[in-house]
């Protein structure tokens, strides 16, 4: 299995660095977030390291997502949360701060103060065309 020694979650995985571990199986690593936006607010991450969702095989990523009906029950159970939010980043762009693939599972209240920065567009023109030939080019190229 993929490590690496500097990452801090390769070193949670390993046991080598204490967390407030949920959920532990072949597959991934569940705990509390140590900056939490809420309280209960989990980070998966997959026992394998991979930096990006995309380098994520698909039985990989299938093994990690598969566990997120499960989790998500639980934080509504415990956290008494109405909903939550899942949320990857992939890049320091999109927020990643950690380069070790990582699902967050925020639990979400009415009024919690949380929320995006959310600021739809629209498409001109003939552009929504232009990108769906795009997309399905690119998705035929990586069959």
């Amino acid at each position: 299995m993929k490590r690496d020694a500097k990452c801090i979650f390769c070193k949670i995985v390993a046991e080598e660095i204490p967390a407030a571990v949920v959920l532990a199986d072949e597959s991934l690593v569940a705990f509390l977030d140590i900056g939490p936006l809420a309280e209960g607010h989990l980070l998966i991450v997959p026992r394998e390291h991979c930096e990006r969702l995309t380098d994520m095989s698909a039985e990989m990523l299938a093994s990690v997502v598969g566990k997120l009906p499960k989790l998500g029950r639980s934080l509504l159970a415990v956290s008494g949360a109405d909903g939550f939010n899942l949320l990857v980043n992939q890049g320091k762009v999109a927020g990643q701060e950690v380069p070790h693939v990582h699902l967050h599972l925020i639990p979400r209240k009415a009024g919690d103060g949380l929320g995006y920065r959310w600021h739809p567009g629209s498409y001109r023109d003939d552009r929504a065309r232009q990108l769906t030939e795009a997309y399905r080019t690119a998705l035929a190229k990586d069959a």
